[in-house]
């Protein structure tokens, strides 16, 4: 008999790629949990920046502030820490790709951008997604018009405690949950039993799971130094038993109800399944 289902833990990463921080509770969005990956480093050409490229992005911690947000790098205590606001201020906007998106963005300021490139050693500019700026989840399987912010695709990454429990008994070397970076974690049910799940409920709120979230080689890269795995874990291990339409899956990519708020303990209730 599994025990009940419950989210047990809530993410924010409010600037996409880079750390992120635990919180008891947090406010559902359209576009997310609020201020989730509402900012965005950018590099020369106006490209979003990512671990998969720059995994030296790991080194950048964020801490919750009073009205914002502090940026730290962990192997460089010489860097004071920068304050980010979790909104920015209406000024100098620019166009930038995420993925196949292209999107008008709010500029940071240059205090912010001079801060990064000295803590990377390239140029780069922070920039801020406005309300104003409408990117949509997958039209093909997006019926309710969801929206995202800067993260890949979805507004909302599940994942299951169980599941990485299975995983670690496979790997020579544990990984933490950090690794995949989700929004929702819960315990309880069988390892992967949100394969098959659709409608499902957290509290009050309905929350769908639209598909397995495909999982790249930020996976291999631990958190806490930036050093990527030697032998491809946990992916390479992953690609042995979880691969399903050409990609390896781990979690599941969700569209949630708009508002609400959720709440560490929170019932977790599946509705219906695939």
């Amino acid at each position: 008999m599994y025990a009940p289902l419950t989210l047990t833990s809530l993410y924010l990463y409010p600037v996409k790629s880079l750390g992120g921080y635990a919180v008891a509770e947090a406010e559902v969005t359209p576009r997310g949990l609020r201020h989730d990956r509402r900012w965005l480093l950018v590099d020369e050409r106006n490209r979003f920046m990512t671990q998969r490229q720059q995994p030296e992005l790991a080194l950048l911690a964020v801490a919750p502030a009073y009205n914002g947000f502090l940026i730290s790098h962990r192997q460089r205590p010489e860097l004071l820490p920068l304050f980010i606001p979790f909104e920015a201020t209406p000024d100098r906007t620019l166009f930038v790709t995420v993925w196949d998106d292209i999107l008008w963005a709010w500029r940071g300021t240059p205090e912010a951008d001079e801060w990064f490139a000295e803590a990377l050693g390239r140029p780069c500019r922070l920039v801020y997604m406005s309300d104003m700026v409408r990117r949509d989840v997958e039209p093909d399987l997006n019926p309710e018009g969801q929206l995202v912010s800067f993260a890949d695709g979805y507004p909302f990454l599940l994942a299951g405690e169980a599941a990485l429990a299975d995983l670690n008994t496979r790997l020579a070397e544990p990984v933490p949950m950090n690794r995949f970076r989700p929004n929702l974690v819960f315990a309880g049910g069988a390892a992967y039993e949100d394969d098959l799940w659709e409608q499902f409920q957290i509290g009050e709120w309905p929350f769908r799971a639209v598909r397995g979230c495909g999982r790249c080689v930020l996976t291999t890269i631990d958190q806490a130094t930036a050093q990527k795995s030697p032998v491809g874990d946990p992916l390479r291990t992953l690609a042995t038993y979880r691969q399903a339409e050409n990609s390896t899956l781990f979690g599941q990519n969700v569209t949630g109800p708009g508002h609400g708020r959720l709440r560490v303990g929170d019932a977790l209730t599946v509705l219906s399944r695939k």
